[in-house]
């Protein structure tokens, strides 16, 4: 593992870990506090995408979505040598052949 993901895995392990404001407040709000939309993460990806082509040019041609980066963790897990039957139960798939 990188030192940065080890650095996201140590940051979002801590968040996690922070007590909620109340039993139902999301992970990762929207900016007013309520749950993020399918649009929302569209919009965070797309300002993010767009910060990062600054440092790295090539990310302006390519089509980066929320499901772009699902496969991207999916395959990175397999990689590392998580059992495909632990990414499949992971990604909510009911067989591991379409993982």
């Amino acid at each position: 593992m990188y030192a940065a993901e080890q650095e996201h895995s140590a940051v979002l392990a801590a968040w996690v870990k922070e007590p909620l404001k109340l039993p139902d407040q999301p992970l990762f709000p929207n900016a007013s506090g309520g749950r993020l939309s399918a649009h929302g993460v569209h919009y965070l990806l797309a300002k993010h995408v767009a910060a990062a082509t600054t440092a790295c040019p090539s990310l302006k041609h390519k089509r980066v979505s929320p499901h772009v980066l699902r496969h991207t963790t999916a395959m990175d897990l397999l990689q590392q040598g998580v059992e495909q039957s632990v990414i499949a139960l992971w990604l909510g798939h009911e067989s591991i052949e379409t993982t």
